[in-house]
């Protein structure tokens, strides 16, 4: 029955369907204190072929679904300064970015090959573990009132640096095939890759350079923006503007043979946001939030579930160890780093707390792979619950911490 219900909808009512079911799950999550993508994941989950089986991921649900993807990563790049960067991996404190980022990617890489024989999807595996979501971290800590705090500051950094290096490693593995037999193909595709990475790093070099020293000159030039904004009559062009600006980087990303999303984040980054004035680039960030947030997102978080199955979920020892890795490597990872870093105990266990989160950028990369190939529905639906399992228990973990630390 509900086969051909999904089959004969047409296409605006699933939307319909997909977009109220994902905003009201996602509305209830953030009243008990969780992220709305939790309740969104959920709606997809329910409405697709886990359970009701009234929608499915078609064509078009996915075009949105990526346009979802791009402006996330826009919304991510806007909240990171180059500046924060270049913080996070500067003195004792690199210790926590690269031990939160390095011992979980160990582990999931070799998880991968222990349950399947292929490189590719070992790093795959390894980048879902050891990443960090950026937003998902920053909007955790803003509800327990810590964002400012050293250890929230910390948390946000290595979070940074866990994003960055993980979409510069899935630029060299997308296009990399590892099915190559010899092992002078493999070499030469491999180099290849990273010949391609370096060139787009040395364009993002030089664009921040440019970026530099455009704002050396904000005094020449901010007044000749704003006459400029004030001849442009049409509705939200200084949005029209960034999304302009941002998509050039990805389509450079995307003729280096690189990830649009790989160039869209860094776009966002390198945005010259001081040529305008803070009311304006707000109202950029308002926009851009709007749309994403509103619509875009909730669509493609309710995709994810939609792809997810539970019949899939039939590998339990691979679930349960890469739940466990991806708790304990990353905890661990961020312990280890902070101590090293001169934090105590309670203080180093938090940040470790912090790292857990995935969400968001997890679910991205996974989402990629499988579009890739690189990984299958089972593990795809691995990943995924993972992404749950870990944001839901971090605000409970960081609340502990906290408290822990406040109490001392």
């Amino acid at each position: 029955m509900f086969h051909l219900i999904h089959s004969q909808l047409p296409f605006v009512v699933v939307l319909l369907i997909v977009l109220l079911v994902a905003k009201v799950l996602g509305e209830l999550m953030e009243r008990i204190g969780q992220p709305a993508m939790i309740g969104e994941v959920l709606a997809g989950v329910i409405i697709g072929p886990s359970l009701l089986n009234i929608v499915q991921n078609t064509y078009e649900l996915k075009v949105i679904a990526d346009l979802g993807v791009f402006l996330l990563i826009i919304i991510a790049g806007m909240e990171i300064e180059v500046e924060e960067i270049v913080k996070s991996i500067r003195g004792r404190s690199g210790w926590i970015a690269v031990l939160g980022f390095l011992i979980p990617f160990v582990s999931g890489f070799f998880i991968g090959k222990l349950f399947h024989n292929n490189s590719t999807f070992s790093i795959v595996l390894g980048l879902c573990i050891a990443i960090t979501a950026l937003p998902v971290s920053i909007r955790i800590l803003m509800d327990l009132g810590k964002l400012q705090s050293d250890v929230g500051q910390r948390i946000i950094s290595a979070a940074i640096f866990n994003d960055v290096l993980s979409l510069l490693v899935l630029g060299v593995i997308l296009d990399f095939n590892d099915e190559t037999k010899r092992l002078k193909d493999i070499a030469f595709s491999i180099s290849v890759t990273i010949i391609k990475v370096l060139l787009f790093i040395a364009f993002l070099m030089l664009a921040y350079k440019v970026v530099k020293f455009i704002k050396s000159r904000m005094g020449l030039i901010n007044p000749r923006v704003i006459s400029i904004l004030r001849l442009l009559r049409g509705n939200q062009s200084l949005f029209a503007l960034v999304i302009v600006y941002v998509l050039a980087f990805a389509s450079i990303s995307e003729a280096m043979g690189l990830h649009f999303i790989i160039g869209a984040f860094f776009g966002a980054i390198l945005f010259p946001r001081s040529m305008f004035t803070k009311r304006n680039f707000d109202k950029v960030k308002e926009s851009t939030s709007g749309i994403t947030m509103g619509f875009l997102a909730p669509i493609f978080f309710a995709s994810m579930g939609i792809s997810f199955t539970l019949t899939s979920l039939c590998s339990l020892p691979l679930l349960l160890i890469v739940l466990a890795a991806s708790f304990t490597s990353k905890i661990f990872g961020g312990y280890i780093g902070s101590r090293m870093a001169g934090f105590d105990r309670i203080n180093s266990l938090t940040l470790g707390f912090g790292l857990n989160a995935r969400g968001i950028m997890e679910l991205v990369i996974a989402n990629i792979a499988l579009q890739r190939g690189f990984i299958d529905v089972t593990i795809f639906s691995i990943l995924v619950f993972m992404a749950l399992a870990t944001t839901i228990s971090t605000p409970f973990l960081l609340r502990w911490g906290f408290s822990r630390i406040d109490r001392k």
